[in-house]
């Protein structure tokens, strides 16, 4: 059952994130910084995404609750926003919303500022991670050993997300525009029958 939930979580907050995705926004951001700048930046950005991650997966089950909001709830909810998120990453949607969210930090903050924003928040650790973080602490609730894997996953996505911002270059090389493209939408049609288990569950549960 561990080893279930790990695949599951992995697979989730991976495609949610989509670091791969995110290469282009990037490269975009730190084109204008020296290679030390940009390796501080791609080590704090998903150093701090995943912190607010982790707070999330600790005290999101009891937020919840205090809030009056059932599990069941909230994982038809968050399937719903989810899909959504999918929805876009099929029809290329997202992608263009990021690279606007980028372009509008890079003319009202300073450079030294974009690993916190917005690459941290909202790209890295934005409302589709959160739910998602959310639903998958549901599952752990009561559970500190399942706890304990969606802990590592978590770390486990911030290294994947360090690793393939310092090989952003050679990614983006590689990939190209329309394997960026093809790769981008196959996430999002995965994401979309997740997002749809996470609506069957919600309902099964509720009734």
């Amino acid at each position: 059952m561990l080893i279930d939930y790990a695949v599951s979580a992995l697979v989730t907050l991976a495609v949610v994130v989509d670091p791969v995705g995110l290469v282009p926004v990037f490269l975009g951001l730190t084109q204008h910084l020296p290679a030390g700048a940009r390796r501080r930046v791609a080590l704090l950005a998903p150093a701090m995404a995943a912190l607010i991650l982790l707070a999330v997966a600790l005290v999101g089950d009891w937020t919840l609750r205090q809030l009056g909001i059932t599990l069941p709830a909230f994982r038809i909810a968050g399937g719903l926003l989810l899909f959504a998120l999918a929805f876009e990453m099929v029809y290329g949607q997202r992608t263009h919303r990021e690279a606007q969210t980028a372009e509008d930090a890079v003319h009202k903050d300073h450079a030294h500022h974009i690993a916190a924003f917005p690459l941290a928040i909202p790209l890295l650790a934005g409302p589709g991670a959160i739910t998602a973080t959310l639903l998958l602490a549901g599952q752990a609730a009561g559970k500190p050993a399942t706890l304990a894997v969606l802990l590592a996953v978590i770390a486990a996505v911030a290294l994947l997300c360090i690793a393939t911002f310092m090989l952003a270059a050679r990614i983006a090389g590689a990939l190209g525009t329309t394997g960026n493209l093809l790769l981008t939408r196959l996430l999002g049609v995965v994401l979309a029958a997740l997002a749809v288990q996470y609506v069957l569950d919600g309902v099964k549960s509720a009734f």
